[in-house]
């Protein structure tokens, strides 16, 4: 008997006290899912990632928030920025744990909240772009039960021309449901920067995130955007990411895929607006059985755009990574800049990764490049190391920081660079 129903939507709008459009709304998001089909291997942007063995209906929507705080670790929500944080935002299952916002960023009028509370109290606001602009519930059946189903998540808004104080949320899955949604949405000429990270421990049985986040960057305006994922082994995630950039404007994405059992990811980029440049450096680290399928998308939408994607990613074991890129130019998106590469290092034979690049260019003057590589781990690194006295364990982490010293340089926070490699040894050892 399936637990994601029509009257399961109703219980959840009714409870967290929403109003009437949103409750519309996801009554209009639970019809689309029923109508859309779970994604099989005879999907093309599924093919290489099999959830047959997910029991989806075993697990169920988030009605009561029913997960706790137990166990949520004192690094999440810690400082990563040189510049002090300006908010804090802790949630448990989409409860809200600890908030902290500083006077002065609120003044300016800028909002800084959980996904609940903007709801209610930001409410013409959030209805103008919650899943309008950025991620659509037609997407796919996960992108329609999140838009059904969501709990939770973060909210930043920052006014025309306002500079806000880095911003910091966090999200702890203890109870295996988690549906967070976060939303960004920067007018002309504001800057900010936010860092969203995601957590929980490994339990037996089965656990679902089924995340959507949406950047939306006004012209001129300015974000940087970090996402570090550390769910646990038992973790199956389900992510629909889009970021919009207009007129002159940048977005500075980074992404960290180290937890989950499988994680499927469609990460989107938006080029708008003539002269908008965005960056997406993305670092993943695979061990036992993990499986991480990230689907990109560079869409140049306008004339004399710029994007850069790198993603680099080691395995071991017998993990296996995806990823399929693609860059996109529209007719009329002439002078354009796009560039992707995909570097993947693999520690034992075991391990496999897949790697597809992808050009669909519709205009003619534009440079648009790609390149993607899968190499095993170079045993003459190794000995040469070894030779000088280095144990070989430690000559192999040396290696493999090496391998993502080129997409850690691209990470402008030493804190983040720091709390990556820290996770990267980890896994090494």
């Amino acid at each position: 008997m399936t637990t994601y129903t029509r009257e399961a939507v109703e219980q959840l709008s009714s409870s967290l006290g929403e109003p009437e459009w949103m409750r519309e709304f996801r009554l209009q998001a639970f019809e689309e899912y029923e109508k859309l089909p779970v994604p099989t291997t005879s999907d093309e942007p599924w093919r290489r990632t099999d959830i047959r063995r997910f029991k989806l209906d075993d697990i169920g929507p988030s009605l009561n928030g029913d997960g706790s705080a137990e166990g949520l670790p004192l690094y999440l929500g810690e400082q990563l920025t040189e510049d002090a944080t300006g908010g804090i935002l802790v949630e448990a299952d989409g409860k809200v744990v600890k908030f902290e916002l500083d006077e002065a960023a609120s003044d300016q009028g800028v909002i800084f909240c959980d996904m609940q509370t903007a709801v209610r109290e930001h409410s013409e606001l959030v209805q103008k772009h919650f899943m309008n602009e950025g991620v659509q519930v037609n997407e796919g059946k996960f992108a329609a039960m999140h838009g059904a189903f969501w709990r939770g998540g973060t909210f930043l808004y920052v006014p025309r021309g306002v500079k806000a104080p880095p911003m910091h949320s966090a999200l702890w899955s203890n109870s295996g449901k988690t549906y967070s949604h976060t939303l960004v949405v920067l007018e002309e000429g504001a800057e900010a920067v936010l860092i969203d990270e995601y957590a929980s421990e490994s339990h037996s049985g089965q656990a679902i995130h089924n995340g959507v986040v949406e950047l939306l960057v006004r012209d001129a305006a300015s974000l940087v955007y970090v996402s570090l994922q550390d769910f646990g082994s038992n973790m199956w995630q389900f992510s629909h990411e889009r970021g919009r950039v207009g007129r002159d404007a940048k977005l500075d994405w980074v992404i960290s895929v180290m937890g989950s059992g499988l994680t499927k990811s469609f990460q989107t980029v938006e080029l708008d607006g003539q002269g908008s440049w965005a960056r997406m450096s993305g670092l993943f680290f695979g061990s036992r059985r993990q499986h991480f399928d990230l689907d990109t998308q560079q869409n140049h939408n306008a004339p004399d755009s710029v994007s850069d994607l790198l993603y680099k990613g080691a395995l071991k074991n017998r993990a296996r990574s995806v990823w399929q890129g693609m860059i996109k130019a529209l007719p009329d998106s002439q002078r354009i800049d796009g560039f992707q590469a995909n570097r993947n290092l693999l520690l034992e034979k075991t391990a496999r990764a897949d790697s597809i690049p992808g050009l669909e260019i519709e205009a003619d003057d534009v440079r648009c490049t790609h390149a993607s590589t899968i190499g095993q781990i170079d045993q003459h690194e190794v000995f040469y190391l070894m030779a000088r006295g280095i144990p070989r364990q430690t000559a192999i982490q040396m290696v493999v920081e090496g391998f993502f010293a080129p997409v850690m340089a691209r990470i402008p926070f030493d804190g983040v660079r720091q709390r990556i490699a820290s996770q990267i040894v980890e896994r090494v050892g």
